[in-house]
């Protein structure tokens, strides 16, 4: 949610060098628009399509003298451009008398039988693994990136507004887009430079990042980390293509047939080649759909270039448009290479056209192919550090040599004018809410330390009362070896300070071998997890929610203390050791009680528990791309599957500690991108405990009594009112993403999205352990006899920002104050 209170700000905040421009709308006879209608510079391939209001704009480096003007069903229309800038234009299109032989006319809905266009799309899928790099047993080429966001549509009310007085210098030199002739001014420019190799034999393909360069705000790792996560890798032959946590159903998917309408426009020479031009647009309204037009070759059936334009339709939010090009180069006269791709994404507020934003533009272009070169299979497995400090390092020599495509005058102005505008207060100011909002600190520059994190300040609790927190951290920089952090809490009821202290060392960057520890003396609402806390610098939400359902009175007073070495020799494997100290007692002793039966205690009852543990972890995340090279590092995309692997010794008599006992723990968590269905999530967590522990040592089935909807905890039972030492959880949930709602006329516009879960909890306790924590006033019940669960109904995206859960319990509905229903929700800014 921080990384999107960022892009939100970005929002708040806010004559070229092309030699023909041009702008307008096409109309029909009665002034209607006319959406998708082909607008073509004379004898070039350069064009665009017009929106779904009939609008266009259109701008290229060359001079023309006149544009072609086209529609299924419509009389092709030649204009004269008497200048090189013509907007708002007015261009009417008369029906046509008559087709022309060789082209069959399509309007509306197109039939999928006997569908010309449709045929040459099946051929394209017999034949895309058999174009570009896939033609060959091994490739290389190389790759040169460029991000940069842009203020967009900037006018004269804005220059002069109050927000910009004293930065007026800024607008000196201000750029207009070629996709949607706004003017903006760039704010933001990084550059990559990497060489890329694969081989089809072995699937096996990696990228040596060779130069890394930024300005703006490169010194930030949670807005890096944003915008890096804005933009993924992504294949137009795929079924769907990722963007923005969202699956679009790409124009060239097996699936499109049945959610695009295709034509067969046009044919005509490109480079020597006999293409077919294809113009398709969505079937339905409100589905992640594009629109826009290809060229293919007739022979290979391999794509020579292609446009995609988002509909403003789309079930999408903050993001005005979306268009993306892709050019393909010929080589050997038969294999077709991607050399360009470019795209450009309006973010604002709101879809309406006066709307102001942030551009951010994606440029990538291929180079310098190789084919066929042998290279042993260990090759591809020695992966180049991307994080070497040598890589953001390159000097203007490197860069010269790197770009595949020079920056224009605006872009080589970008890292001039962010040096200027770091010296100016004004804008120091407006970087410094920016960093806080993405990162939760505030940055005091002289004494190297943030301090927050402020999303923890506040919050109320049955032991705590009113509970108030602050804390500080070392920051000499994003990419420090090592880093010291603490806070501290005050209780306005109990009356007393809590701390938090943490401090890690970054021993080996190669294996990322860290050395962490701490300590904590706090208040915690344990059984929120499955897996015992061993983080010092926690705040759980529960104990520092500030509503909840039902008595929030079963909290814990916990003295923690850590220490672990983590290693990291495989890229996204981790393995971790560490031993921790715990003692834990009730903070409520008259409501809850941690008592067990303790024979060394002269009462035979101990309410205290002394834990000393050693505990072992294994943990996977394939796919996973980070930020940095420092002791900490932030991830870029948190859509990934994670796999732990988790082992615990408790160590009876060691600094007095209390019990003997081992367990054993595995959870796998898998998002799966199901397409045009949407999103579903999925985690498998199974858990055995050996040996006798009281209820503080238990595995706690979670429950949840806030009012907001927690993934992986079950939002209808209390805390503690299962309580298991061999466990297995299910947690499915699904987001449709407006999928079903799309379909309902009156629910249509409102975009709203709909998500089902399921969750179910199995688990058992043995006699053993119910007897030694009998003293408790807590009953230890196990979901045994029959698996406990719960199913959920919500509706997302109410006003762009609210989800609410409708919450089921399915069975145990005679328990003592079981919670049939509930209502919780959540807010967040998603797209």
């Amino acid at each position: 949610m921080q990384k999107f209170l960022l892009y939100l700000f970005f929002l708040f905040a806010v004559s070229g060098l092309a030699q023909t421009k041009i702008s307008g709308i096409v109309v029909d006879q009665d002034g209607v628009g006319v959406p998708f209608a082909n607008i073509l510079f004379k004898a070039a391939s350069e064009g665009t399509i017009t929106n779904d209001d009939g609008r266009f704009y259109l701008e290229s480096d060359n001079t023309y003298s006149a544009i072609l003007v086209s529609y299924i069903g419509y009389e092709t229309k030649e204009i004269a451009l008497d200048k090189r800038v013509t907007y708002d234009m007015e261009i009417v299109l008369q029906e046509s008398a008559e087709q022309l032989d060789e082209v069959v006319v399509y309007t509306g809905k197109q039939s999928k039988k006997n569908n010309p266009a449709i045929e040459i799309l099946k051929k394209i899928w017999a034949k895309k693994r058999q174009n570009g790099v896939y033609k060959y047993k091994s490739y290389q080429y190389d790759k040169y990136e460029k991000i940069e966001f842009d203020l967009n549509t900037i006018d004269s009310a804005l220059i002069k507004s109050k927000a910009f007085k004293g930065l007026e210098f800024m607008f000196e030199d201000l750029d207009t887009s070629r996709i949607t002739g706004k003017t903006y001014l760039p704010m933001f420019l990084n550059e990559v430079f990497s060489k890329v190799y694969g081989n089809n034999q072995i699937k096996a393909e990696k990228e040596d990042v060779l130069g890394n360069k930024s300005s703006g705000f490169a010194g930030n790792q949670a807005i890096t980390a944003f915008i890096e996560d804005l933009y993924s890798d992504y294949d137009i032959y795929n079924n769907y293509l990722k963007f923005y946590d969202k699956s679009f159903t790409s124009p060239l998917s097996k699936t499109g047939v049945d959610t695009y309408n295709y034509v067969l426009a046009d044919s005509s020479y490109i480079d020597n080649k006999w293409c077919y031009n294809i113009i398709y647009y969505p079937r339905r309204k409100n589905e992640l759909t594009f629109k826009g037009d290809f060229w293919v070759a007739d022979t290979s059936f391999a794509v020579k270039k292609i446009n995609l334009a988002v509909t403003k339709s789309a079930n999408i939010n903050w993001v005005k448009d979306i268009y993306i090009e892709q050019d393909f180069e010929v080589v050997s006269d038969s294999v077709f290479l991607l050399k360009r791709d470019y795209m450009l994404t309006d973010f604002a507020f709101s879809k309406k056209e006066e709307s102001k934003g942030v551009y951010g533009k994606r440029t990538t272009v291929y180079d310098n192919y190789s084919f066929n070169l042998e290279r042993p299979v260990d090759f591809y497995k020695a992966k180049a550090d991307p994080y070497d400090p040598r890589v953001f390092e390159r000097d203007s020599l490197f860069w010269k040599n790197a770009r595949l495509e020079q920056l224009n005058d605006d872009e080589e102005g970008i890292f001039k004018l962010l040096d200027t505008l770091k010296t100016v207060p004004k804008f120091k100011t407006y970087y410094n809410i920016a960093s806080v909002l993405g990162s939760g600190y505030i940055e005091i520059d002289k004494w190297n330390v943030d301090i927050g994190d402020l999303y923890s300040t506040f919050g109320i609790n049955d032991a705590e009362g009113i509970r108030v927190r602050g804390g500080a951290r070392t920051y000499f920089g994003q990419n420090d070896p090592w880093r010291l952090e603490a806070y501290t809490a005050y209780g306005f009821d109990d009356k007393k300070f809590k701390y938090g202290i943490s401090g890690k060392v970054l021993l080996d960057r190669k294996n990322r071998i860290i050395l962490s520890g701490g300590n904590r003396r706090d208040i915690e609402q344990l059984g929120l997890s499955l897996t015992s806390t061993t983080d010092v610098l926690g705040r759980s939400i529960a104990s520092s929610s500030l509503v909840s359902v039902g008595n929030n009175d079963r909290l814990t007073n916990i003295n923690l203390s850590v220490l672990n070495l983590e290693a990291e020799p495989v890229k996204n494997l981790r393995f971790r050791v560490g031993a921790s100290f715990r003692t834990l007692s009730s903070a409520l002793p008259n409501s809850f009680s941690l008592d067990y039966l303790d024979d060394s205690s002269h009462t035979g009852i101990s309410s205290e528990i002394k834990q000393f543990d050693i505990n072992t972890t294994l943990i996977y995340t394939p796919g996973r791309r980070v930020i940095g090279y420092g002791v900490e590092r932030y991830d870029v995309d948190d859509d990934i599957s994670t796999l732990v692997l988790n082992y615990t010794k408790g160590a009876k008599g060691f600094l007095e500690s209390d019990f003997d006992y081992e367990r054993l723990q595995f959870s796998y968590t898998q998002p799966w991108q199901l397409g045009g269905f949407g999103r579903l999530l999925s985690t498998v967590e199974l858990g055995k405990t050996f040996g006798e522990v009281p209820l503080g040592l238990l595995s706690v089935v979670p429950g949840n009594q806030t009012i907001f909807s927690l993934y992986n905890t079950f939002p209808n039972l209390d805390f503690y009112e299962f309580v298991t030492d061999t466990y297995a959880t299910l947690h499915l949930e699904h987001n449709f993403n407006g999928r079903l709602f799309s379909r309902v006329p009156w629910l249509r516009d409102l975009n709203l999205r709909e998500i089902v879960g399921i969750r179910a909890a199995w688990g058992s306790i043995s006699e053993e352990n119910v007897r030694l924590s009998s003293p408790t006033n807590i009953p230890l019940l196990a979901p045994e006899n029959k698996p406990y669960y719960e199913y959920s109904f919500g509706v997302g995206n109410i006003f762009k920002i609210l989800r609410i859960d409708f919450n089921f319990r399915g069975n145990y509905l005679d328990a003592p104050n079981a919670r049939p229903f509930g209502v919780t929700g959540t807010f967040g800014f998603n797209f």
